[in-house]
């Protein structure tokens, strides 16, 4: 099954753009298009020899994604070689400046060797990483390999929803690089990270500007310009949080997603960037109900369940253009926000919500391991609301070693550093139901620290620790009703999956085995069932106290077939209008409740 997008994808020019938004310099170079690959066992320590390559991968796409042009799933006793020329033209690094290999991702670990010499690895297939190449560089073509090892699913590492034995709510795993590839040519003296804090309340940004590479007591210069026009500005230390007032302030909200050009000059490098002007909290309404805030008021999270996969890419959208149609069609249909599940997308998806004006709820990547079947309570067979299980007890994948706690926190971390610039990121979800979940309170808690602007739904769903800010359950083939909140529960309430309506569509769907939480044959049928869902259960739930909702889901994905659009995004299965005004009801009463009072505590 190919997109739209697939269809028309011009080998030549794979995702063209520039692959990160929040941070740009015009000294780069896509790596993208074809590369040689091959795989070999496991234990084999070198390359393969020149005419043993297994012919041509269409990077960034992994090998199981038909786009790549492979067609092979690497198994985990497998290596998974790329190999291409590098001939970085004259000039392209200034005097005495560093060159810079950076991949967007690659599933899972990755070893990078130039001329046969290594200069880097990177573990983790969610995350990005960079290898200077300064020194392993001179004029003139070079080789450039990397090795990759992807243990999917049978030794606990980061794989979300991919699987080797694939089929229901698991899908097709994939190996090796899956976003772009590029080089960046930087000073001797560069800018290596931005972090921008908007303070909403007293109209400033508090920016710091970290700095890498030779030592300088340059002062960075910081412009924030609004449409080109100059609104504010500071020179900063590297390294020190500086505060840049701004003389007019227009806050972000989906409504009206503003964005705040920033540039920064640290001698001879110059990075652009950009900044949206927004708060986010939990506070209460009239009625003194907990509810969540967007720059100080009560704002409704009506949301959808985003997986991130494509038939043709996998886990790599097959354009730019792509990543667009799915966030601008949910924008379309009313829904305020995605709950961004068990993935971390390319940057550019993220500056995409920025500028559309889409809340995200981020997922953190939950581990693989087998099911500790005996302790797992599914949905329908939950315990009564209020009754905390102990996490340790009931997780359900791995991380029951110390090594696999440490990795997840590492990559949690690192999630929250990778998107901390992203006005659109308003909520961190650390843990879906019981997938790796473990001392979820104290991750909760690091989280929050880490990042105090935003706010956490530190479990989605299943065993709830009393922690974090949000109140979250899961509801599929059962009526939704209002919790019994106890007196002190002061976290938001928040249905973050429901729904899972499914309907099959001819000629639409990616395979023969079909599944979802409550099957329709007519899009009338599913259209009326929709409508019920929404009038007679959410609609009535938000006097008392449900703020943010997250239906399943944006589109179906491999058996899947419970999406509001097919696999290939050709066909959006309820009516445009019936769909916006279920929302504009369940909006209409979020507001009534929220400003007259009719909530209860």
């Amino acid at each position: 099954m190919l997109t739209r997008w697939g269809r028309d994808l011009d080998a030549e020019r794979v995702l063209p753009e520039h692959p990160r938004p929040q941070l740009v310099r015009g000294t780069w170079r896509s790596l993208n298009g074809w590369w040689e690959h091959a795989v070999t066992p496991a234990d084999v320590s070198e390359p393969p020899a020149d005419g043993a390559w297994d012919g041509r991968i269409l990077v960034p796409f992994s090998p199981e994604a038909p786009l790549s042009g492979v067609g092979r799933q690497v198994q985990p006793d497998e290596l998974l070689w790329y190999r291409r020329t590098l001939d970085v033209p004259t000039g392209f690094v200034p005097p005495g400046g560093r060159l810079l290999l950076h991949f967007g991702a690659v599933d899972q670990t990755a070893t990078v060797y130039v001329d046969g010499q290594e200069v880097g690895d990177h573990h983790g297939g969610y995350l990005p990483f960079t290898v200077d190449l300064t020194d392993a560089v001179s004029p003139g073509p070079r080789e450039l390999v990397v090795r990759v090892r992807d243990l999917s699913n049978n030794r606990g590492p980061s794989s979300g929803k991919q699987r080797l034995v694939r089929g229901g709510i698991w899908y097709t795993a994939q190996s090796g690089i899956w976003q772009t590839v590029w080089l960046e040519a930087v000073p001797a003296r560069y800018v290596a990270e931005l972090h921008l804090v908007p303070r909403l309340d007293d109209g400033t940004v508090e920016v710091t500007v970290v700095a890498a590479g030779a030592p300088s007591r340059d002062l960075a210069t910081v412009r924030v310009t609004d449409g080109g026009r100059l609104v504010g500005g500071a020179a900063a230390p590297a390294g020190v949080p500086t505060t840049v007032r701004l003389s007019a302030v227009r806050p972000w909200t989906p409504d009206d997603p503003h964005l705040y050009g920033v540039e920064v000059t640290l001698g001879a490098d110059r990075v652009r960037s950009y900044v949206g002007m927004r708060s986010v909290a939990v506070g209460t309404d009239e009625s003194g109900t907990p509810r969540l805030l967007l720059n100080g008021e009560p704002f409704l999270h009506a949301g959808v369940l985003d997986q991130g996969y494509w038939p043709d890419g996998l886990l790599t959208p097959p354009s730019d253009e792509a990543m667009v149609h799915d966030i601008s069609t949910m924008k379309r249909l009313g829904f305020t926000m995605l709950r961004k599940h068990i993935k971390v997308e390319p940057l550019r998806w993220y500056h995409h919500c920025d500028r559309l004006g889409m809340l995200v709820w981020q997922d953190m990547v939950n581990g693989g391991g087998r099911y500790r079947t005996a302790a797992v309570t599914w949905p329908g067979r939950l315990p009564s609301a209020g009754r905390r299980l102990r996490d340790d007890r009931y997780a359900v994948f791995g991380r029951t070693d110390s090594h696999g706690r440490d990795e997840f926190r590492r990559e949690a971390r690192a999630t929250v550093e990778l998107l901390r610039n992203t006005p659109s990121v308003v909520c961190w979800v650390p843990f879906n139901e019981g997938w790796g979940q473990f001392d979820a309170a104290a991750v909760a808690a690091e989280v929050a620290a880490l990042d105090p602007t935003r706010v956490v739904d530190h479990a989605s769903g299943w065993h709830d620790q009393g922690a974090g800010d949000v109140w979250s359950l899961h509801v599929y083939q059962r009526r939704f009703r209002a919790p019994r909140r106890a007196p002190e529960e002061r976290r938001v309430l928040a249905l973050t999956e429901y729904g899972g309506y499914d309907l099959t569509v001819p000629d639409h769907t990616w395979g023969p085995e079909h599944m979802g939480y409550r099957h329709f044959d007519t899009v009338t049928a599913l259209a009326a069932a929709f409508e019920r869902l929404h009038d007679d259960e959410l609609v009535p739930t938000v006097g008392a106290g449900l703020s943010a909702t997250v239906y399943t889901q944006l589109c179906d994905v491999e058996d899947e077939v419970n999406g509001l659009l097919t696999y290939d995004r050709e066909v959006l299965k309820i009516d445009e209008a019936v769909v916006r005004a279920a929302l504009d009801r369940l909006r209409a009463a979020f507001t009534a409740s929220t400003s007259a009072g009719t909530g209860r505590p």
